[in-house]
């Protein structure tokens, strides 16, 4: 659909100049806004700070060469920007450190990206294989969900247990923005043309593909963020810690299972499921007895 978004670069000093001043003057705005709230804190001013010299020197790249914007890193940018920003105000609310929480998402991205990538690459290796180079252009699309539920679930669990939180409550309070993050990532994907369905008479043209198809990214951005919705409702009735969680687990497994049928990028592997349909199955199955071994261990207090 729109896979590069626009083109930046390379800049002259005097654009570079305008830019740096437009970041100085939001920064500005934003402690001026910060004053009007509450009063300036020495932290909030040492944050502003470090997030405008940020800025600034990563605007020194197009100075250099021009730069690409393509739409699925945006929107999986936007993602973890939307997603953290929602976390650290839910932390606030709860009496959770927000600092906690910052570190807690850095980590849970990198290893959610590295293992969703290592995953898509194992199960095309004959692609990877004879384009190598083309291991690391995440940008192109080629995220396997299953890969950094799996990786990332691993790296949560060693930061929580070494930051000595209650392991349980924290997943139950992270998993429905890990939904929404997901919604978001999905339309990424619609606009890279990726993850692209079956041909449909009266789906969506994709010029990429140059067909008309079913526009699965968006069936599972949708679906996602009903999952969000419901896990966000569920979060306030739930006083068993581990079933949020693993009721995201049960919903997002059914959801990529049944929205498979309607893609077109996968083969099938066996009984006329792919590779993904079983991995969801598998989870499905974890989520279950997951679930069953969390209700036998924290039974209903007002049950007779």
């Amino acid at each position: 659909m729109f896979q590069i978004i626009c083109k930046i670069g390379p800049l002259s000093i005097s654009t570079y100049g305008v830019a740096v001043a437009s970041i100085v003057a939001l920064a500005s705005l934003v402690l001026i806004i910060m004053a009007c709230i509450g009063g300036i804190k020495r932290k909030a001013i040492s944050v502003v700070l470090f997030w405008t010299l940020t800025c600034a020197i990563v605007a020194t790249i197009p100075l250099i060469t021009s730069v690409t914007i393509y739409s699925y890193g945006l929107m999986l940018a936007i993602a973890v920007v939307v997603s953290t920003l929602l976390l650290a105000r839910d932390a606030h609310q709860n009496h959770i450190n927000s600092e906690i929480i910052f570190d807690l998402v850095f980590w849970a991205v990198l290893s959610g990206i590295v293992g969703a990538r290592i995953f898509y690459v194992v199960l095309n290796y004959p692609f990877f294989m004879s384009h190598p180079g083309e291991i690391i252009m995440v940008q192109n699309g080629g995220l396997a969900w299953q890969g950094g539920l799996i990786l990332g679930l691993i790296v949560i669990t060693l930061f929580i247990k070494s930051k000595k939180i209650p392991f349980l409550p924290m997943l139950d309070f992270l998993v429905p923005y890990l939904a929404l993050g997901q919604s978001i990532g999905r339309i990424g994907c619609f606009l890279n043309g990726c993850c692209y369905g079956r041909e449909l008479a009266n789906g969506i043209y994709f010029p990429v593909h140059d067909a008309y198809l079913h526009p699965t990214q968006i069936y599972l951005s949708v679906g996602y963020f009903v999952i969000y919705i419901i896990l966000k409702r569920y979060q306030k009735i739930s006083e068993m810690p581990g079933l949020v969680f693993s009721s995201y687990l049960i919903l997002a497994s059914s959801l990529r299972f049944g929205v498979e049928f309607f893609r077109a990028d996968h083969k099938i592997l066996f009984l006329g499921l792919s590779v993904f349909q079983f991995v969801c199955f598998g989870i499905l199955m974890f989520a279950f007895c997951f679930a069953y071994v969390t209700l036998i261990k924290h039974p209903d207090p007002d049950a007779p």
